[in-house]
């Protein structure tokens, strides 16, 4: 479906609003991380945060600053230290569901639950003894930064910067290799930048079909699962329970796994030329169908 005709907002105040309502929404799931740290709560502190990273490394591309890349620097630290415990949880949830067709799992799961409890552990003392002020003091100063440019137009910087994305994004699409996974893995991650920059710079986009950004968060998704078979065939691989090494009816179900992942992406790859123009001389795909 494609959005209305809408007055567009104007660039500098997009960029504002962004940062003043996903800083506040950062800060909400920090205060409830603290005070429950659920695997919700987890969860969604590590998503405010990634949607954080992504509109500070927009507003660099747009215009580079040092406090800007010393900003998105520490955002991206404290990121990092989510990796392992959302790649062992999504093992475990992996398990929890063909335990039962594959009982040989269970030494594994065993084995990752202590790994989690541990993780969980070092990073709720982490995210308690956070110290926010340095990030503060940089989040207000391009706050303030942006209050002060309110009237410079950052319309093409802004739609140039995701230009240069989708660019980036395509040549990765044109290397991907299904006999080379980490082809795959490489266009996951320029895919996943400019997702984030779309869900950010759409509202400047007449006739935007709101339905991208699900058919984008969908798109992602396919790649990650082969991501996700791939550390936990390295997992089954690295791991070695004190009776013996990982069952053979277990690997040859995660290299199916993987398999499939890998075809049901390739089914889908094109789907990438829907989601941004091919040039900026070039109409989007949805003014395309007008």
């Amino acid at each position: 479906m494609i959005a209305p005709r809408t007055e567009p907002p104007a660039p500098n105040q997009l960029l504002l609003e962004a940062l003043e309502q996903r800083w506040k929404k950062y800060l909400s799931e920090l205060k409830r991380c603290r005070a429950e740290f659920s695997n919700e709560a987890v969860h969604d502190l590590r998503v405010a945060l990634r949607r954080l990273l992504s509109l500070v490394q927009l507003l660099n591309s747009v215009e580079p600053r040092p406090r800007l890349r010393k900003l998105s620097r520490a955002l991206k630290t404290q990121l990092d230290e989510f990796d392992e415990l959302r790649d062992t949880q999504v093992m475990l949830a992996e398990i929890s569901e063909t335990i039962q067709e594959l009982p040989e799992l269970e030494t594994l799961q065993d084995h990752l639950e202590r790994v989690e409890k541990g993780l969980l552990k070092a990073l709720r003392k982490k995210i308690r003894n956070l110290d926010l002020k340095e990030i503060t003091r940089r989040i207000w100063k391009v706050r303030d930064s942006l209050k002060e440019e309110e009237k410079a137009d950052f319309a093409a910087p802004i739609l140039g910067s995701v230009d240069e994305a989708f660019l980036v994004t395509r040549q990765r699409y044109e290397r991907v290799d299904p006999a080379k996974p980490a082809t795959i893995h490489r266009m996951r991650i320029a895919f996943k930048k400019l997702r984030y920059m779309i869900e950010i710079v759409h509202p400047l986009l007449d006739g935007f079909p709101e339905a991208n950004l699900k058919r984008m968060n969908g798109y992602q998704t396919l790649m990650g699962e082969i991501q996700d078979a791939e550390v936990f065939q390295q997992t089954l691989a690295d791991f070695q329970p004190a009776s013996s090494s990982a069952p053979e009816p277990v690997r040859r179900h995660y290299e199916l796994r993987h398999a499939d992942a890998i075809s049901a992406y390739l089914k889908n790859k094109d789907m990438l030329d829907a989601f941004w123009r091919a040039s900026p001389e070039e109409p989007f795909p949805w003014e395309k169908t007008k």
